[in-house]
């Protein structure tokens, strides 16, 4: 007995299936400029662009209080970067509490960033990167993706007296609050 010709439907499947995996695999991570920050590097003192489209200086907004989380995600709106967001908005009252400012960084335009925290009612900055000047300075890997564009890595990192005390480099989604609350329970007063 002969198999079953394959139909045209199946073939098609089959060969959008090998070219997704292809166009992924041939994803290039962007080089960084330096190495990715780890615990106990000093924290980067650049510039950004907020939602708002006003300047905001990393290293002065450090000294406004006695921790700042930074969190970068790969893209505004979508169901990861939506649940790491509203973790850290669940928690915000809980991290304001033990001193923590957050500050939320993606390569999305300002018009995206403002659009996401008014839809999310994010109660702190989101920062513009499309330019990559906070995520080189943090050495965030970032991903390109043919026809889908250039995302950041998942991470954060917890800065206290402008050093960096704790970095996820994992990037928890729906626990990012939680995984700062206890690092920050573990430290001794």
């Amino acid at each position: 007995m002969k198999p079953a010709p394959l139909s045209l439907i199946a073939l098609v499947a089959i060969a959008m299936t090998f070219s997704l995996r292809s166009m992924l695999r041939a994803a290039d991570p962007a080089p960084a400029t330096q190495t990715e920050l780890k615990v106990g590097d000093p924290a980067p003192a650049v510039t950004g662009i907020t939602e708002t489209g006003d300047k905001l200086d990393f290293a002065a907004f450090y000294k406004k209080q006695p921790y700042t989380l930074v969190y970068f995600y790969p893209k505004a709106d979508t169901s990861g970067c939506t649940a790491q967001g509203c973790s850290l908005r669940d928690g915000y009252e809980a991290l304001t509490q033990k001193g923590v400012a957050v500050i939320g960084v993606s390569l999305d335009q300002v018009d995206a960033q403002k659009a996401f925290k008014e839809k999310y009612n994010f109660p702190f900055t989101l920062i513009s990167d499309p330019d990559k000047t906070v995520v080189s300075a943090f050495g965030v890997p970032t991903k390109k993706v043919p026809a889908m564009g250039e995302f950041a890595k998942r991470e954060a990192f917890l800065i206290k007296d402008g050093v960096i005390v704790w970095a996820d480099h994992k990037g928890y989604t729906k626990t990012q609050a939680d995984e700062v609350l206890k690092f920050l329970a573990s430290q001794k007063s």
